[in-house]
């Protein structure tokens, strides 16, 4: 059974912007490596995470998307490898990526470190046009066949500075703009644009015995053809244990996480935002994610720093 139609189809386009952009997520200051390649092997650790967004719950042909990552420090904690698998779904089109990081750090003062990172992978995309998307007018020959993209390569950099306090860095993950589809549906903007990144967060206590400390964060895409993204984000931490705060995007929406660490290496965390700056709004349940990670501490580095905030 078809599961979606051409109105919905487009409205959802034309929500996106006319630029093919990257999967948005509240937990962004828990998905670093997948913007910044220079976060990889920056938590003394193979961390793993996974983090899952459902957008605009209940409109047909909304924004899925899923990511895994995996990064850890090698030589002497010299350098740091990364690898991350994305896949992002809106309406009947889908994009799966794989990448691959590298960074080299400099220390920098006493405990900061500055890394400079590479990232590298491959793209793929599929449009179900046919299969998926009904069409007011019949036989439209931009809707008769799926259509279904060659495997293309990507590369970007990215440069990363952090020390116990506070993290800020600059990035652009990809930066060759490709064309995932032909002609015959290039008003669907099947091209892929580069994105800039500036990411920053601090954390400090706010009572004298340190049992509670404020994390905020802020992170801002900038993309040809599409709206400036700016979220800013406030974390209370409770006993190292236990976080809650707002969450704003210009123009876009209001939300809230939270989250525990379950243990020292393994955190579950989960927000919902409401987008008010959009035409779905009053027609959606608002955008729920879930986040989950694991950090595999190496028995040669002895004691780290725990818990680790960035």
């Amino acid at each position: 059974m078809k599961k979606s139609i051409l109105i919905i189809f487009s409205l959802i386009m034309s929500l996106c912007g006319n630029a093919q952009q990257d999967a948005m997520f509240t937990h962004y200051s828990f998905n670093t490596l997948a913007v910044n390649p220079g976060y990889a092997g920056s938590r003394e650790a193979l961390t793993v995470t996974g983090l899952h967004r459902s957008q605009w719950v209940f409109f047909p042909g909304a924004p899925m998307s899923q990511t895994i990552t995996m990064h850890g420090p090698i030589s002497n904690d010299k350098m740091g490898l990364g690898f991350s698998l994305l896949g992002d779904q809106v309406g009947p089109t889908r994009m799966i990526g794989v990448n691959l990081d590298w960074a080299y750090k400099l220390r920098v003062g006493e405990k900061g470190k500055l890394s400079f990172g590479i990232k590298g992978g491959l793209n793929f995309q599929t449009s179900r046009l046919a299969s998926e998307v009904n069409t007011i007018e019949v036989a439209d020959n931009a809707f008769q066949n799926d259509i279904q993209s060659e495997l293309l390569p990507n590369f970007g950099f990215g440069l990363y500075y952090a020390n116990p306090k506070f993290y800020v860095g600059v990035s652009v993950p990809r930066l060759l703009q490709n064309d995932f589809l032909n002609s015959t549906v290039s008003n669907f903007a099947s091209n892929q644009q580069r994105h800039y990144f500036f990411i920053a967060g601090t954390v400090f206590p706010i009572n004298e015995s340190e049992t509670i400390k404020l994390k905020p964060t802020t992170f801002v895409k900038l993309t040809n053809g599409a709206p400036l993204q700016f979220d800013l984000t406030a974390l209370f931490y409770f006993h190292d244990k236990y976080w809650v705060g707002p969450m704003y995007r210009l123009s876009d929406a209001v939300g809230v996480l939270a989250g525990l660490n379950i243990t020292n290496q393994f955190a579950l965390g989960y927000s919902f935002d409401w987008s008010f700056g959009n035409k779905t709004g009053v027609y959606n349940g608002g955008s729920h994610e879930l986040v989950l990670r694991y950090d595999f501490i190496f028995k040669d580095k002895g004691s780290i720093i725990s818990p680790r905030y960035f």
